[in-house]
C-alpha cells in the first residue's frame, strides 16, 4: 500500500465523484462486462454508489481482516477511500448468482489509474514512495497504467476469481493501448526480515534494470538484498511470496530496487514493473482468447 502524494490536491473544479466516475465508465461505451467467467463478472464501476461498495469491501479486506491503521484512526464510515478514487476506474468482480443489487454483489476490486488521469490530477499514487516519476520521464513513448488496491473478500480467494479479473484489465489494457503496467505490491507486515527469503530472492533475480530500474524514494527506502544469493531457497522463496506477487512473477514482470514500510496499512511494498510487450505468451493466450472479444 501507499499512502498518497503529500499535499497535492485535486483542482476545485473537478467534477463531483459521481459525475467522474460515470464519465470514465461511460468510455468504454455500451460494455456490460470486459470478462466472466461462470457467475463471476468482471466490468467497471458505473457510479458512486458502486465505488462506495467497492471501498466498503476494501475496508472488509484491508482494516477488518488485515488490521490496516490503529483503531482511532479507521474511517467512521468503514470505507478505504482517498482522493484518487475520484479520477480511478474501479474495476469490479460481482458474484451474479448473489440476491440484490449489482452494488451488493461485489467480491473484488481493483483500482486503475491511467497516465493521462494521474498527469491531470498531481501525479500518481505510489510515486510518494517510489521513483514512478522518473521511470516514466525515460519512456515517454509509453503509455503508463498503475494498478492497486487489489482485493478480494476471502470466500472468493480463488483461481477462478483471479483469472475474471485478469480477463477484465487484459480487456482494459487492450481498449487503452497500455504499454506499461505498473504499482505496489505488499507483503503482510512492516518487519522486511519476516520475508527475507522472498525479497532477497527478487533482488537478486528480477530486478528491473537499465531504463527500466526504479528506486524506492530515498527518505523510505529499505533494502531488499537481505541474504546472499547463495543461501536463498527459490522453492521456499516463492513458496512465501503473496499471491499477486507470484501472479505477477508469472507474467513476467519485474520489480523495482528496495522496498518501503507502509505503517498506515501495516504492509511492506515492493514495485511491479510489467512491460505489456514483455507479458509470458502462454498468459496472451491464456487472458487474450476470451477477453479479446470485450476489448475493442
Amino acid at each position: 500500500m501507499t499512502t498518497g502524494l503529500a499535499g497535492s490536491e485535486i483542482p476545485a473544479k473537478a467534477a463531483t465523484r459521481a459525475d467522474a466516475a460515470a464519465r470514465w465508465a461511460r468510455e468504454i461505451a455500451g460494455r456490460t462486462a470486459l470478462g466472466r467467467i461462470a457467475g463471476l463478472e468482471v466490468r467497471l464501476a458505473r457510479d458512486e454508489t458502486e465505488i462506495a461498495a467497492a471501498q466498503e469491501v476494501r475496508y472488509r479486506v484491508f482494516y477488518d481482516e488485515l488490521g490496516a491503521g490503529v483503531a482511532d484512526a479507521a474511517p467512521v464510515d468503514r470505507r478505504d477511500a482517498d482522493r484518487f478514487d475520484l479520477v480511478c476506474d474501479h474495476l469490479l468482480v460481482l458474484d451474479t448468482t448473489l440476491p440484490g443489487e449489482d452494488h451488493e454483489r461485489i467480491v473484488g476490486t481493483y483500482r486503475l489509474l491511467r497516465q493521462e488521469r494521474a498527469s491531470a490530477t498531481g501525479g500518481f499514487y505510489s510515486q510518494d514512495e517510489f521513483d514512478l516519476e522518473g521511470l516514466i520521464s525515460r519512456h515517454p513513448e509509453q503509455r503508463f497504467l498503475e494498478l492497486g488496491r487489489s482485493c478480494v473478500l476471502p470466500a472468493y480467494r480463488s483461481r477462478r476469481t483471479i483469472e475474471v479479473l485478469w480477463q477484465g484489465i487484459w480487456a482494459y489494457v487492450n481498449h487503452y493501448r497500455i504499454d506499461v503496467m505498473t504499482g505496489c505490491a505488499s507483503f503482510h507486515g512492516t518487519v522486511p526480515a519476516a520475508h527475507a527469503q522472498a525479497l532477497s530472492f527478487l533482488s537478486h533475480n528480477c530486478r528491473a534494470a537499465g531504463p527500466w530500474e526504479v528506486r524506492a524514494q530515498p527518505s523510505r527506502h529499505v533494502s531488499m538484498d537481505l541474504m546472499p544469493a547463495e543461501a536463498i531457497n527459490a522453492k521456499l522463496a516463492l513458496a512465501c511470496m503473496p499471491p499477486l506477487v507470484k501472479g505477477y512473477l508469472r507474467m513476467g514482470a519485474r520489480f523495482g530496487e528496495g522496498c518501503v514500510i507502509d505503517r498506515d496499512f501495516g504492509t511492506t511494498d515492493v514495485f511491479v514493473i510489467l512491460q505489456v510487450a514483455e507479458i509470458n505468451h502462454r498468459y496472451i493466450n491464456y487472458y487474450g482468447s476470451e477477453a479479446q472479444r470485450f476489448a475493442a
